[in-house]
């Protein structure tokens, strides 16, 4: 048997794919298609028992047709140089397609997160930092970096404090990164900013009538059965608006196995059962599977796989009964299970479009950092004084009386979350209805549309540029 495709070749495989539907010339089509910098690096880290251990690590920028280039580090040991190449490459592409003016950019240290103490995280991800800027492959106009699998709030914050001291442009230093904590120049929305896009990307999917009869489907969120894979930050909160919003989550996969409930599992319940015993198994009511992988082939309307690529494969592909896929993790479809799937008549929402939630929002915290300015600030209480007084005309008007809390419920103005979820709202709703026209008037699938979709607006940048005619 022949060997599975690697990451990066999956990615080119559905990059070649949509290209030959496009009318752009090779050249400029394998400009797109390239990553133009990977820089590997290794250095010692001294351990708190005096040891000394090398570390490996990669930063890769796939397209400087915008800059500066975007990305999240990962602290994982699976790391290696062309998954984060492929990373890389998936990130210009999803840029492009919600508008988000960023080249694609991943990084990545290949370690095992929980062998390192507090202390020694913090020295390896200092001196990657340092690494990174002695290379210029860091800074707010060149490359920012963001938090990914295996990193988070903390070591962004670690990140900026090292960047500030070896920067001689500190007045925009926190805008080297993005995930940051509040009181380090975050943005409020981001932690669920990926999960809540993926919400708004199935929500808007659903609103279309004919594409969800060609599945049996009715339109809207409520009722709609679910299976999530992996509850980490995106799938958590992925499976938490899905739940709010009115659908039934009948399936939860995390590595230690899975649950299944027909008539339907509470988030927050399974939660504090995972904090109480260490694991999602054995919640009340629930059916184990002791294979999460099995969860993937459960009967529902969707299934949300939310954790590492590859999970779908030829070989299970068949067995999927979803009749929506949507993919919030990278790459969990592989080339040949998109085609099994998309034969069996499944709806496939891409990665692409699907988890560009998070660098939406991070776009939303670079502006804030380099504006200086939280959102809301200037306008908060003038839009709550003037909403104020229209609703006072029309209370008066129609002869009603309107207490002081529900005053103050009518007429609050925007907070800078309200306003980054809005945002994030009409990004992802914009993107898929773009997304949508161009599989329509290409007769191809969401996916592929997606990748046109970038490769016609990374193609207008490059010939604006005048590199290309």
């Amino acid at each position: 048997m022949a060997p599975h495709p690697d990451f990066l070749q999956q990615v080119d495989r559905m990059y070649e794919k949509a290209a030959a539907l496009t009318d752009h010339p090779p050249g400029l089509l394998k400009q797109i298609s390239i990553c133009n910098s990977v820089y590997k690096m290794e250095f010692p880290l001294v351990r708190d028992d005096g040891t000394i251990e090398v570390i490996k690590a990669w930063r890769a920028e796939h397209s400087h047709h915008k800059l500066p280039t975007k990305g999240g580090i990962r602290f994982d040991l699976s790391v290696n140089e062309n998954e984060v190449a492929a990373l890389a490459t998936l990130m210009t592409y999803k840029c492009a397609i919600v508008n988000v003016p960023f080249g694609g950019g991943k990084g990545g240290i290949q370690i095992k997160r929980s062998d390192y103490s507090d202390s020694e995280l913090e020295r390896i991800t200092r001196r990657y930092t340092f690494e990174l800027f002695n290379k210029n492959f860091i800074g707010p106009g060149t490359d920012v970096p963001a938090p990914d699998y295996g990193s988070g709030p903390r070591e962004m914050a670690w990140i900026v404090d090292t960047y500030r001291t070896l920067s001689d442009d500190p007045l925009s230093a926190s805008a080297c990164v993005t995930g940051k904590p509040i009181a380090q120049g975050g943005v409020r929305g981001r932690t669920e900013a990926t999960g809540r896009g993926v919400y708004f990307g199935i929500r808007e999917c659903l609103s279309y009538e004919s594409d969800m009869q060609r599945r049996g489907l009715t339109t809207g969120m409520e009722g709609k059965t679910v299976v999530v894979q992996g509850l980490g930050n995106v799938g958590y909160h992925a499976a938490k608006y899905m739940q709010e919003g009115g659908a039934v989550l009948v399936g939860l996969a995390e590595y230690e196995g899975a649950i299944h409930n027909p008539d339907g599992l509470d988030l927050e319940s399974v939660i504090a059962h995972r904090k109480a015993t260490g694991s999602i198994l054995n919640f009340p009511g629930a059916t184990n599977i002791e294979d999460s992988a099995k969860a993937l082939e459960l009967e529902c309307d969707i299934l949300i796989p939310a954790a590492l690529e590859g999970v779908i494969t030829d070989e299970n592909a068949p067995n999927i009964k979803a009749k929506i896929v949507a993919e919030a993790a990278n790459g969990p479809v592989t080339a040949d299970a998109d085609a099994i799937l998309l034969e069996k008549g499944a709806l496939l929402l891409p990665d692409v479009l699907l988890n560009a939630g998070g660098v939406t929002v991070s776009y939303f915290e670079w502006l804030k950092n380099l504006s200086h300015v939280r959102f809301g600030r200037m306008s908060k209480r003038f839009e709550q004084a003037s909403n104020e007084r229209i609703v006072r005309a029309l209370a008066s008007a129609m002869q009603v009386d309107i207490s002081s809390e529900e005053m103050m419920r009518l007429t609050a103005g925007a907070d800078e979350v309200d306003l980054v979820n809005s945002g994030l709202e009409e990004t992802m709703a914009t993107a898929y209805s773009e997304t949508r026209e161009i599989a329509l008037s290409k007769g191809t699938d969401l996916r592929t549309a997606a990748f046109i979709n970038a490769i016609d607006k990374v193609a207008v940048s490059y010939t604006e540029m005048g590199i290309f005619p």
